[in-house]
């Protein structure tokens, strides 16, 4: 008997064991007894007679042989089974942490998170905003520490109700795209479209830990090498320092081909007047022509169009690296611009800002040289050997092979340096090319580009601060419903990565707590307490930290009087009562004996 597993949630709460003659089976495993339901037979050709196939729905509870706890398999298989929706046994801990609350509420008003949520996810609103602050609290997206995020914070789901496992799931797996897009349409819609702005666009990839999810393909994975994957986009308005919205597609699709898409979604939500600040990924003479058709601008890192770029740094190279008037202090980077077409054939104009940089000379050069050195070593160990060698090896140095023995492929005997090459690869050490669509100086250009840094911030705090460099979810509905959560998230964590950014900039003092994942440590330490009557109450003043960290959102120690007393007051009325979850985990498995029901 062959047993397949895998890790399952188990349900805090009770129902009774399905009673369906022939499809389910009771079998002890360990100190547990499981519950499993027939799928299908499958016909065994060595042991020639159908085998069933089952899966694990539940683990029989304690006490009662007619009751289980469910697992998210039974949610699946039998949806239309009642699970009770909340916890029945009251329990919250006696310490409440209340400071991140208060801010992550601030800034769900300033931007109507609260309203847009509601319009589209009805009571569950509440819920969207509870889980957007267990990801920027506990910096994970791993749903199994959840429960206890809910236990130790005042909640913003009606009357402050801890949801059972069950209800999480079926919210995940209830989301649709109509919530999703729906929101995305509101929160585009109540941007300024008069404004020009400058849009960054960056992605990354995710790779997928389980499930049959139809986005999950192999790509080119930026990461985790080798992994099947789906590619995620963010489009970050630089100008006002917010994210727009977000895009999930096929793994397989890369960047280059996935940006028309984006313009057109761009225009649908009824941007006019933007710029593009574009990574070289993007490059491509389709791309360039589509903005130009939907008359939009962009800045863009060169690629490709290497002949016309060495080009212009041969023709350039001594007349502006050491001028102070080319000087751009901020990156101490020199820069200068030429103005002609981009495209053989074009007749419309570019602008190329060229830029020396003295550091960047030296650690490209440096890796360069360390480059060679390793090809030079992996081709003195393949000397007398039949073997093929391809690129990069092609590209640098000329390969001499031997007619090897008989009918053998040829051996190869030794190679030497394409020296014009590796000299020009060295003269354009140090150099770089911005392209932009309209007039302006190489060094307005790369403030532009560098200001794309912000969506590059928030691609590392999603991978980084809210845990989410994989996915650990097994359908399509939970991918994209977490995927939004996550989005909402960006919102909320970067305006406080703004705003804190701010304050720090108006102190003399540099304080290292003005940033997100310290200020949210410090905030967690503005506690409420349960007293013996029941009621909740401020443990202590705010400390001196805890101000500077609140004044940084317009907040103050009042405010956090006045959120205590609302806390207090929601946990006061009478409501069903919670249960602690029980962790239990097991795996699918195929069983051919024990109990049947």
């Amino acid at each position: 008997m062959q047993l397949n597993f895998r890790r399952v949630m188990y349900f805090g709460c009770t129902v009774k064991i399905p009673q369906i003659k022939g499809k389910i089976t009771v079998r002890k495993m360990g100190n547990f007894e499981y519950v499993h339901y027939e799928l299908e037979r499958v016909y065994d050709p060595k042991r020639k007679f159908n085998v069933p196939k089952r899966t694990i729905i539940g683990k029989r509870a304690a006490g009662d042989p007619t009751l289980m706890h469910p697992n998210e398999k039974f949610l699946e298989l039998f949806p239309q089974v009642a699970v009770p929706e909340e916890r029945q046994k009251a329990d919250r801990s006696c310490c409440l942490k209340l400071g991140t609350r208060v801010v992550i509420e601030k800034v769900a008003e300033e931007y109507e998170l609260k309203k847009l949520l509601a319009r589209h996810f009805g009571k569950h609103a509440g819920l969207v905003l509870d889980l957007v602050s267990y990801l920027i609290v506990n910096e994970d997206n791993a749903g199994r520490y959840y429960p206890d995020y809910a236990f130790t914070h005042p909640l913003f789901t009606d009357g402050m109700r801890i949801l059972s496992d069950s209800s999480l799931s079926r919210f995940f797996a209830d989301v649709s795209k109509d919530q999703i897009q729906g929101f995305l349409n509101d929160w585009n819609g109540r941007q300024d479209h008069r404004q020009r702005i400058y849009l960054s666009y960056d992605s990354t990839n995710k790779n997928s830990q389980a499930g049959d999810i139809d986005i999950v393909e192999f790509g080119n994975a930026k990461d985790d090498k080798g992994l099947p994957i789906f590619n995620l986009s963010l489009a970050y308005d630089k100008t006002n320092k917010v994210p727009l919205f977000y895009e999930e597609y096929p793994g397989s699709i890369n960047d280059v081909s996935q940006f028309k898409y984006l313009v057109d979604k761009v225009s649908e939500y009824g941007y006019r007047s933007i710029g593009f600040v574009l990574d070289r990924g993007y490059f491509s003479r389709a791309n360039i022509e589509y903005m130009d058709e939907k008359k939009y601008h962009f800045v863009i890192m060169c690629k490709g169009c290497k002949p016309l770029v060495t080009e212009l740094i041969g023709a350039k190279r001594g007349t502006f690296e050491s001028d102070r008037g080319c000087y751009i202090p901020n990156y101490r980077i020199y820069g200068t611009t030429v103005k002609m077409p981009l495209f053989k054939g074009e007749k419309k104009e570019r602008y190329f800002h060229l830029y020396y940089n003295s550091s960047r000379l030296a650690a490209e050069r440096e890796k360069l040289e360390v480059d060679l050195e390793k090809m030079h070593t992996t081709l003195n160990s393949l000397k007398g050997r039949a073997v093929e060698i391809g690129a990069p090896f092609t590209k640098y140095f000329d390969l001499h092979y031997g007619p090897g023995k008989g009918k053998e492929p040829p051996v190869f005997l030794f190679a030497t340096e394409k020296t014009d090459v590796i000299g020009r690869e060295l003269d354009l050490c140090g150099y770089f090319c911005i392209i932009s669509s309209e007039a302006m100086s190489a060094k307005d250009a790369l403030l532009l580009y560098k200001g794309r840094d912000a969506s590059e911030k928030l691609f590392r705090s999603d991978k980084s601060f809210l845990g989410s460099r994989s996915m650990r979810v097994t359908t399509n509905e939970a991918v994209s419903a977490k995927l939004f959560v996550e989005f909402v998230a960006l919102i909320v964590r970067n305006r406080m990565y703004n705003l804190l950014k701010e304050q720090m900039m108006r102190l003399t003092v540099r304080r290292n707590y003005l940033t997100v994942p310290a200020a949210v440590k410090e905030l967690d330490k503005i506690e409420m307490v349960r007293m013996r009557s029941g009621r909740y109450i401020l443990d202590h003043a705010v400390t001196k930290t805890q101000r500077v960290i609140l004044e940084s959102f317009g907040l103050n120690e009042e405010n956090i009087r006045e959120a205590a007393r609302a806390v207090d007051e929601a946990l006061s009325i009478k409501r069903p009562a919670e249960e602690p979850e029980m962790n239990g985990e097991d795996d699918d498995a195929e069983a051919e004996v024990g109990e049947d029901y």
